[in-house]
């Protein structure tokens, strides 16, 4: 063959048979949907083989497009690992680096860390996508990620970030007024709750654990709410009892607008870590972030613990945990 495919074709290929999609391939590689399309039409003519099936609405690789994708995967892989190597002798780090967090992490990430990163090392560029569900980082090309420790793959190098966190039930004086505080979860059953969903829309599960004992209860109550802040406000409003991070509720306890109640059922959790693979070279720019990571003082220790909050419900409520290989 003389007219050999090029190194971005290649990327191009493997980047649409992993998503499966034009647009996320060319989201990954920083290129126009309509480019890929027109590269791939050029590389297969090249090859003189259909490597992919397109649809209106899918693109799926054929047979000839899946061998050719098997054999390309470690070549690429150890690419990146020789590109990387020779970057780390860089003194100063270049290019860009894909971070995924939720909503609350991204914004623990924006008050210093992320700033003071791009001031140090002003020749890199960060990509960071908040996002509620847990994504493959592998399969959509991050090179790290943010979860709870114990939702960590295991061949995922893991780095701590944050403090142990809990959930509260709380409820206003006025609710309790006239009611039993509840003792035991079940308890539980014979009060007003607030419900919450979960971003991919099933209903939230309250955990409790005492002495090994555990309990996953799926409240009732006449309000459904999807934000940890309207449900405190929901509490304060004495419309029932709310499941919600103790760092969102321990200002209006401490003022006494509301009570806790079942502390005693309320375990604490592990924090939130950084984790990237642990099977490839770990790019300059990775190290130099979690150099700064490591380093910078967080200013607002509750808001890590509301992250670590947040990516517990996610998590523990079937979230996409994306398990990697």
């Amino acid at each position: 063959m003389n007219n050999q495919p090029t190194l971005v074709e290649l990327r191009a290929l493997a980047a649409i048979a992993r998503h499966r999609s034009f647009r996320k391939a060319a989201d990954e590689l920083d290129m126009a949907s309509s480019t890929i399309s027109h590269m791939l039409t050029g590389l297969e003519a090249r090859v003189g083989s259909r490597l992919l099936n397109r649809t209106t609405r899918s693109v799926s690789p054929t047979q000839a497009g899946e061998r050719l994708v098997a054999r390309l995967l470690p070549i690429l892989s150890e690419l990146d690992t020789a590109l990387a190597e020779v970057d780390a002798t860089r003194e100063q780090p270049n290019g860009l680096l894909r971070l995924t967090a939720s909503e609350t992490v991204s914004m623990l990430l924006m008050q210093t860390i992320i700033p003071r990163f791009l001031g140090r090392y002003p020749e890199m560029t960060v990509d960071l996508v908040a996002e509620a569900a847990l994504v493959d980082i592998v399969a959509e090309g991050y090179d790290a990620g943010f979860r709870l420790g114990e939702a960590v793959p295991r061949d995922m190098v893991a780095v701590r970030f944050g403090g142990p966190s809990r959930m509260l039930a709380v409820a206003s004086p006025a609710y309790l007024a006239g009611r039993e505080a509840p003792l035991t979860p079940d308890d539980l059953a014979k009060h007003q709750c607030v419900r919450s969903r979960t971003p991919n829309g099933r209903p939230y599960k309250w955990e409790f654990e005492q002495r090994g004992h555990a309990l996953n209860l799926d409240v009732t109550g006449p309000l459904t709410l999807n934000r940890t802040e309207l449900m405190v406000e929901a509490a304060l409003k004495g419309l029932g009892i709310a499941f919600v991070p103790e760092p969102l509720a321990g200002p209006y306890i401490n003022a006494g607008a509301l009570k806790a109640v079942l502390q005693d059922w309320c375990p604490t959790y592990p924090g939130l870590y950084l984790y990237y693979p642990g099977h490839r070279q770990v790019p300059a720019g990775l190290r130099a972030f979690i150099d700064v990571l490591k380093a910078t003082p967080i200013g607002d220790q509750s808001l890590i613990r509301s992250a670590c909050d947040a990516s517990w419900s996610d998590q523990a409520q079937g979230g996409s945990v994306g398990l990697h290989p």
